[in-house]
């Protein structure tokens, strides 16, 4: 296994991908100090990338600045134009961006593949969009008065992404961004700045003028800190863990910044005894073990009515057995590593908690040939509410499967998290479907189906899973402000 990356890697049609240069003003800076990106199956050193300062920040806001005015005076369809230029080009090159995303990420080639395609649909998606951020007309209630509601771009923008969708994450929100009008410099997480950068090289070739989208790479600390103290910058969006969201919320207030956060989950996943236990346990496979279990969308708590519970554990638990640990860039590998080892303890933690507080533990052996950062696809079973995994994210393939007896007793358990961003309801009653479809306090549900997201929905969190939403018109409504204008005395 030591070196598959790196092979990979060198097989990369476009050298310029790995050159590991930040965008800033339209040039590609070279530093002397670099960040090394590892490969998270292998530990692996694969790359290095430069490292950029606060002062480099100052830079790029700068340019953002000077580059506003001539990008939000293009017209709509322009600016879409030149996103769907940059979604082509990332569909031309998914195989060089897939093999990157895998390389610094871990997930499956195939699934890499995947979010490279649905990356660039955001970009399509708001390139029309953008031709649609409508204002209103308001009847007057002033004699002789004309009153008018615009959206007009916020300003400079900022956003820092995640590791888990290294791509898509970008994508969401710099599509939403620019097609506003609002140039926006991102900061990629320190583990997978490689299919950032490419993706910014892309950008630049499809027409994004300098200043209007650079990235930058470095210390998340300094690099945020700077992101936050700039009056400059009217808007940030992030997408990590609930923690640090507060901590960037926090920052946010000195300089009243619009803030969208899409922070972490805890989804619950109702099992009815009404349903087809084939289907459903396909559904809770996919949403389970996507991305190889870190996602924040990720069923987390597994409620089963009591009637089928030993069933669905029977029927679960083979399916999860025929799942294959490997390289992400093996082709036959469903489940790669964890791209951070404190992902990886997380999960081995919850096990052990769990199993010493009495769950039934399924868990097939990995081979030695592994490494610290693999976490073998587990099933918990009898899994009660004292236990970590009930009230705990998990960030990885652990499934945690609670039994339970009536509707309400189980609405009641759903919703006892600080965590609402997505929930699942397999049931083939109707009237069920859409009383809990109502009752549940999560952002998005997702009915006898566990993939539900793409550019047309609303994306985002209640309660503290975040702030604001993306895809949609209303995440484009992100990175505009409303402004309202009133015409006087137009008798005379």
């Amino acid at each position: 296994m030591i070196g598959i990356a790196k092979r990979h890697l060198q097989s990369v049609r476009r050298r310029d991908f790995l050159a590991g240069a930040a965008l800033i003003d339209g040039r590609w800076v070279t530093k002397v100090s670099t960040d090394t990106v590892v490969d998270p199956a292998t530990e692996e050193d694969i790359a290095e990338v430069s490292r950029c300062s606060a002062r480099d920040v100052n830079l790029a806001v700068t340019s953002a600045e000077t580059a506003f005015g001539s990008w939000r005076a293009l017209l709509p369809a322009t600016r879409g134009a030149i996103l769907r230029s940059w979604a082509r080009l990332m569909l031309e090159h998914s195989d060089d961006l897939a093999v990157l995303v895998t390389s610094e990420q871990g997930k499956p080639l195939s699934e890499s593949r995947h979010e490279i395609t649905y990356g660039a649909g955001f970009l399509d998606w708001f390139a029309a969009e953008g031709e649609r951020a409508y204002g209103e007309t308001i009847p007057s209630h002033k004699p002789g008065s004309l009153l008018q509601v615009r959206m007009q771009p916020i300003g400079v923008s900022a956003a820092i992404t995640p590791w888990n969708f290294p791509v898509a994450m970008i994508t969401r929100k710099a599509g939403a961004a620019l097609a506003a009008g609002c140039p926006i410099i991102v900061k990629p997480a320190p583990e997978t700045p490689l299919s950032a950068l490419a993706v910014a090289r892309l950008a630049e070739e499809a027409g994004v003028p300098p200043g209007v989208f650079q990235v930058l790479v470095g210390d998340p600390i300094e690099l945020s800190a700077s992101l936050l103290e700039d009056t400059r910058i009217r808007a940030l969006s992030f997408t990590g863990s609930t923690q640090v969201g507060r901590l960037l919320l926090e920052g946010s207030a000195a300089t009243v910044k619009k803030v969208s956060l899409e922070l972490g989950g805890h989804a619950p996943f109702l099992v009815f005894d009404d349903v087809d236990l084939r289907k459903t346990v396909r559904g809770v496979m996919a949403a389970k073990f996507a991305t190889s279990g870190q996602d924040c969308l990720a069923a987390n708590r597994i409620y089963v009515q009591r009637r089928i519970y030993s069933d669905f554990i029977d029927s679960f638990a083979a399916a999860i057995s025929k799942l294959r640990v490997g390289h992400g860039l093996d082709a036959t590998t469903d489940i790669g590593p964890m791209t951070k080892a404190a992902v990886a303890n997380k999960c081995r933690a919850q096990i052990s908690d769990a199993a010493a507080k009495g769950a039934r533990v399924f868990s097939p052996k990995l081979g030695d040939e592994l490494g610290v950062n693999f976490v073998a696809p587990t099933l918990l079973s009898d899994v009660t509410e004292e236990m970590l995994i009930a009230h705990e994210e998990t960030f990885g393939p652990v499934a945690a499967v609670l039994p339970f007896d009536s509707e309400e007793e189980v609405v009641a358990r759903a919703n006892a998290n600080e965590m609402g961003l997505a929930g699942y309801v397999y049931t083939d009653n109707l009237r069920r479907a859409l009383r809990l479809s109502e009752q549940l306090e999560c952002g998005m549900i997702g009915i006898n189906t566990a993939s539900f997201t793409g550019p047309p929905i609303p994306f985002g969190g209640w309660k503290q899973s975040g702030l604001g939403r993306e895809g949609s018109r209303h995440g484009l409504a992100e990175y505009m402000e409303l402004k309202y204008v009133c015409f006087g005395d137009l008798t005379g």
